[in-house]
């Protein structure tokens, strides 16, 4: 399945295209998984839940095997494992089409990950134009259907009962089943990027059509769990009312809850965040840093806070002999230190070095600021005006609270 829930940024998944997070500073993490390689240079990662899947695919694909080629025995399993890893290669070449393009247009993608019910590419910022955002959602679904009609004329190469000839239309039967479904218009599916785009496009405002995409998106999703069971045991099927329940109808109904489950919370997680890339602007360094002194290094801590309770700061920056400064105080290390120890403890011993990334513009605001923070992971930054005058520190719990306050003010 492909889910193209936000996070922040764009993504999509299952067969899909998916987009960055929201948080305020995360480091670049390995990847939820085991790392399969790096195509384009994007990690590729399968995530436990894939072999559960992989596990409840070989079963259900191995009991259809034996009931079309009996004389295969226990060797049945071994077909139907090899079915499930090129199932999910195919998903694999879906989300490679959503990252090649997304490369394309100059939108890093973090990682693609393959796990339950699909695959999931990690695209780190939104598409510019409505048009773009159209054809990186729709590009995983047209490969999806190329697949499929690849798979369907190797059919003719094969003879028809065989084991070739079994394991190439049930890739044929499952990339449609793919390419559809994931064409289905609502969040977080591919369809529901289209759909969005389109909206978008019509409106001039990316945040009606995502609006319009989620809604749809949880209703697709009752719809999932009130239509599929109907439909997979409907009269018209060839089951008569009747035979409707048992096992069957269990793993049906729990086929259905799951995918509903599925949409209906990346649905809401898509709304959820475009909500909060509203607010995002909010986010200013200027606003959020705190007023700090300067010091030298061989300042006692206990000056050096005397001073900046004199002149109402909250930060410590340290300074060299011309006033230029060297080093951030840390406001953890500084809470590490008794009272009475304060006196005899130098800030300079409690100081970050100012490395490259830890100067950050006052000016830098919204997803702008996010970025900056996460390529340099730090607890402090000195923030600096145009000019390279010193404005203040800004601290990372400070914008992690402004972060969480306005994920609090999302309806």
């Amino acid at each position: 399945m492909d889910e193209s829930g936000e996070s922040g940024k764009p993504q999509s998944g299952g067969g899909g295209a998916a987009g960055g997070d929201g948080e305020p500073k995360r480091p670049r993490g390995t990847g939820g998984g085991i790392l399969m390689g790096r195509p384009f240079g994007v990690p590729v990662y399968v995530a436990p839940s894939w072999f559960l899947v992989a596990a409840l695919i070989t079963w259900v694909f191995g009991e259809q095997l034996e009931r079309v080629l009996p004389e295969l025995g226990s060797l049945r399993y071994l077909v139907s494992l090899f079915f499930a890893v090129a199932f999910y290669g195919s998903v694999l070449v879906h989300e490679l089409a959503h990252t090649v393009v997304a490369l394309h247009y100059k939108l890093p993608v973090r990682r693609i990950q393959l796990q339950f019910f699909g695959g999931v590419s990690e695209i780190e910022k939104e598409s510019e134009t409505p048009g773009r955002e159209f054809v990186l959602a729709f590009v995983g679904p047209l490969l999806s259907l190329a697949l499929a009609g690849v798979f369907y004329l190797g059919m003719y190469a094969v003879e028809p009962g065989t084991v070739p000839g079994v394991l190439l239309a049930g890739l044929m039967i499952s990339n449609l089943i793919v390419a559809v479904f994931n064409l289905l218009p609502g969040l977080p599916l591919d369809g529901g990027r289209m759909l969005r785009a389109v909206v978008w496009r019509i409106t001039g405002r990316p945040m009606t059509g995502t609006v319009a995409a989620a809604w749809t998106g949880r209703a697709l999703a009752v719809a999932v769990l009130v239509g599929l069971p109907l439909l997979t045991h409907s009269g018209s099927l060839g089951n008569p009312p009747e035979d409707i329940g048992g096992v069957d109808t269990i793993t049906d109904a729990l086929l259905a809850a799951i995918l509903a489950a599925i949409i209906w919370t990346g649905a809401g997680n898509s709304l959820r965040m475009a909500r909060l890339r509203e607010r995002l602007p909010e986010l200013r360094a200027r606003n959020l840093t705190r007023r700090a002194v300067p010091v030298t290094a061989d300042t006692p801590l206990s000056e050096a806070l005397r001073r900046a309770n004199e002149a109402g700061a909250r930060a410590l920056v340290v300074v060299d002999g011309q006033g230029e400064p060297t080093a951030l105080v840390r406001e953890a290390a500084i809470a590490g230190v008794p009272e009475h120890r304060r006196p005899w403890i130098a800030v300079g011993g409690l100081a970050q070095d100012l490395k490259p990334g830890l100067r950050v513009s006052a000016d830098l605001a919204g997803e702008d600021l996010l970025e900056t923070l996460r390529a340099t992971p730090a607890t402090e930054y000195l923030v600096v005006e145009e000019t390279g005058e010193v404005y203040g520190v800004l601290s990372t719990a400070d914008v992690e609270r402004a972060f969480v306050s306005a994920m609090a003010r999302n309806p």
